[in-house]
């Protein structure tokens, strides 16, 4: 079992590591997901293992927010879990870049 640290993380913290098929992947949530950790699975093949990240206070240049960061997924569609059971969205990641998704009911 492994354990993840929720302390804030300041501008620079979080190395990404994009390029040829691997991408990276934001999920930005509201504050009341802070501590909690969000699953993503790939949408192919049907039941592939799922991955999760914590949701984090991220202090930057502009302010304050509340993510789960993904550094290094393979290029595909990937759903977006709420629980074990409940999908709030699909997310397609791209080679080279990084993509966000806001959490449904969240502004931007």
């Amino acid at each position: 079992m492994h354990q993840h640290t929720h302390e804030a993380s300041v501008t620079g913290s979080v190395v990404l590591e994009l390029g040829g098929d691997t991408g990276a992947l934001i999920i930005y949530t509201g504050r009341e997901w802070h501590g909690r950790e969000i699953d993503i699975s790939p949408v192919e093949p049907a039941g592939a293992a799922r991955t999760h990240s914590a949701v984090r206070e991220r202090r930057v240049r502009d302010g304050v927010f509340f993510s789960a960061v993904y550094p290094e997924l393979p290029a595909g569609t990937y759903t977006v879990w709420a629980d074990p059971v409940t999908p709030v969205g699909e997310v397609t990641v791209l080679g080279g870049v990084v993509v966000e998704f806001a959490w449904p009911g969240r502004p931007g």
